[in-house]
């Protein structure tokens, strides 16, 4: 299946809304991060044939907290309250890590939007994922 040229579906069966909200923020993230940077890596290589070494330097900087937290601004705003809501418990959540490169706020920030990915990938919800990523850009 393929949403607007991006593939990123059918890679498993979906998860109740339920058993994805009993999962941990993080690890909602953990899932949020490889769906944001397959789908900006998809349509990098998509509209463009570059070297790989070229490809990973223009897609590190959007895939990157501070990448993520510029899209982040348009995106919150199309947030359903239930998104708004994962967001909230990726943004507050207790994390491993600290960013090296991000401010805490930024990383902190970024990783709510990878929980919400992460959400939206395991329910299934890939249109909406498509949604919110380009309705931000």
């Amino acid at each position: 299946m393929r949403v607007r040229g991006c593939v990123l579906y059918g890679l498993f069966e979906k998860m109740s809304a339920e058993k994805a909200r009993l999962l941990s923020p993080v690890t909602l993230a953990f899932v949020g991060d490889a769906v944001y940077s397959l789908y900006v890596r998809a349509k990098e290589v998509e509209n463009t044939d570059r070297p790989v070494s070229l490809l990973q330097k223009r897609t590190a900087d959007v895939v990157s907290a501070k990448g993520q937290n510029k899209l982040l601004e348009r995106a919150e705003g199309l947030f359903t309250e239930e998104e708004a809501a994962v967001f909230r418990r990726g943004r507050n959540a207790k994390k491993a890590t600290k960013s090296k490169n991000a401010t805490a706020n930024e990383y902190n920030r970024s990783t709510g939007f990878e929980a919400v990915l992460g959400y939206l990938y395991l329910t299934g919800q890939y249109e909406r994922i498509s949604l919110i990523i380009e309705g931000a850009q």
